[in-house]
């Protein structure tokens, strides 16, 4: 059986909430990625922000990166998935919630990987990734 941990990215990293949106860009700049986990004080996860966050949310609506926090950007319950999981699991995660990346924590709850749609391209069937992207994309 394909697990969450065959699939995803190794290495992710949170950003803690009271970080500014600035230096949650540095960050994803310096690691690569589109998109970080944000955690709180206990390295609980509050949700994600992405690149597509920053710009949308606080530059093009006039705030300044360097005074908003990561925080501000987490909205709703933030979705994860258990590195044992199956692979299908993570998928039937991602596409219920259409959501385009997947935290992936140990048995612990510590952030071990991320899922996001390359992991999806690089490592599932032609088909998977299909099914996959209508279920993701299709609009309610």
């Amino acid at each position: 059986m394909t697990t969450a941990a065959d699939i995803m990215s190794q290495g992710a990293q949170c950003v803690p909430m009271n970080e500014t949106l600035d230096r949650a860009a540095q960050l994803m700049r310096e690691q690569n990625v589109g998109a970080l986990p944000v955690c709180d004080e206990n390295e609980r996860m509050q949700g994600i922000v992405t690149d597509r966050d920053i710009v949308v949310k606080c530059v093009a609506a006039g705030h300044d990166p360097s005074k908003v926090r990561a925080g501000d950007l987490c909205e709703g319950t933030p979705r994860w998935i258990s590195a044992d999981a199956s692979a299908e699991d993570a998928l039937a995660e991602m596409e219920t919630h259409q959501i385009r990346r997947l935290p992936v924590v140990d048995g612990d709850k510590q952030l071990v990987g991320m899922i996001s749609e390359a992991d999806v391209a690089r490592t599932l069937t032609d088909d998977q990734v299909a099914t996959f992207v209508e279920r993701v994309y299709a609009t309610s």
